[in-house]
């Protein structure tokens, strides 16, 4: 098992293990066994390498585990009872449950990669877990893309977007495609694929600049089309030369909230997104289509922003099947008035 916020091995599941972590272990490993059969079937038919297996289904076992195509992401949720363990007992805990993992799967222990995640503020949620730099390939419809299960709290794929970026290839043919806090890239790879005039990809992070470059690289796309702009997206927007270039098709996914070392001020997706959505009309041109979608459970959309623009609630045409947590994300496809 690997576990990247401790680089030190974590204990072997013992049959000394308190009764409580011992029935954890067989409800997780008869869970993980029945969604397996059934998602393993429902992949085949849908043509998806990557996907969720388990999600919280146990309320005691706060675990999301995801399939990578041979190699399982674990993320552990907080909860208030974990604080009641002591760092002893907690690593006993995590090594029943991975234990149960690889039963179930099938797997190889060092093909488990668990994480803790808890809410993370400010730089916090960029910060390397490690530095392993150990990536691997994965195949998302006609799109190959890297991902990294040990080094960071994310794998470089969210996998609750599929549905969004199969969508976004299947409108891009010959449309001009603007990528905002673009992560790795993955949309704008979907949208080269899909036959897009050009993309333009924007992230303030150096990391992910440069993982989207390889996205594109690892699926022979030419360069000169689709361009990187490292920047903090608030300030370029405002940049005139920005202002004055137009996309038929966007794809924005900002995070609830950011205070980066490397931008000025704060972005609060709530606050701040009724001028964002007033910028991105201005770059559409007339008929072009706007994907906006935010993680952020209590977000209420500010319509005086939607000037020129007609927007449709999208969120259950965009949750994939694979997912119990249906407000895993909100989407909105705004379409721009075509001039009379």
């Amino acid at each position: 098992m690997s576990q990247p916020d401790d680089p030190a091995e974590t204990p072997e599941l013992s049959p000394e293990l308190p009764p409580d972590f011992t029935a954890a272990a067989t409800m997780l490993e008869n869970r993980l066994k029945k969604n397996a059969a059934h998602r393993q079937k429902w992949a085949r038919r849908a043509d998806v390498s990557c996907y969720r297996l388990y999600e919280r289904d146990i309320p005691e076992i706060p675990l999301v585990i995801d399939w990578y195509e041979g190699r399982v992401h674990v993320a552990e949720r907080a909860r208030p009872n974990t604080d009641a363990m002591t760092a002893v007992e907690h690593a006993a805990w995590i090594s029943a449950m991975s234990g149960a993992i690889v039963r179930a799967l099938g797997v190889a222990e060092n093909l488990v990669y668990v994480k803790r995640r808890e809410r993370q503020k400010g730089t916090r949620q960029y910060t390397a877990l490690a530095q392993s730099g150990e990536r691997f390939e994965i195949r998302e419809g006609k799109a190959r893309l890297w991902v990294n299960l040990r080094d960071y709290l994310d794998t470089g794929l969210f996998l609750d977007h599929r549905p969004l970026r199969l969508r976004v290839g299947a409108e891009a043919e010959g449309k001009r495609v603007l990528n905002l806090f673009c992560y790795t890239g993955a949309f704008s790879v979907h949208a080269a694929l899909g036959g897009a005039r050009s993309t333009t990809s924007v992230d303030l992070s150096p990391t992910y600049i440069e993982w989207a470059r390889e996205n594109l690289k690892l699926n022979g796309l030419e360069q000169s089309k689709h361009r990187m702009v490292r920047a903090d997206i608030v300030r370029w927007l405002q940049d005139p030369v920005v202002a004055a270039d137009r996309y038929e098709l966007i794809v924005v996914d900002p995070p609830t909230f950011s205070n980066s070392a490397r931008m000025e001020g704060v972005f609060d997706v709530q606050r701040d997104h009724a001028d964002l959505l007033w910028r991105l009309g201005a770059l559409l041109s007339p008929g072009g289509v706007l994907y906006f979608s935010t993680n952020f459970q209590r977000f209420k959309l500010d319509e005086s922003a939607l000037t020129g623009l007609v927007a449709a609630d999208i969120t259950r045409e965009t949750i994939p099947e694979d997912f119990r947590d249906e407000r895993i994300h909100r989407c909105w496809r705004f379409t721009k008035t075509a001039r009379p």
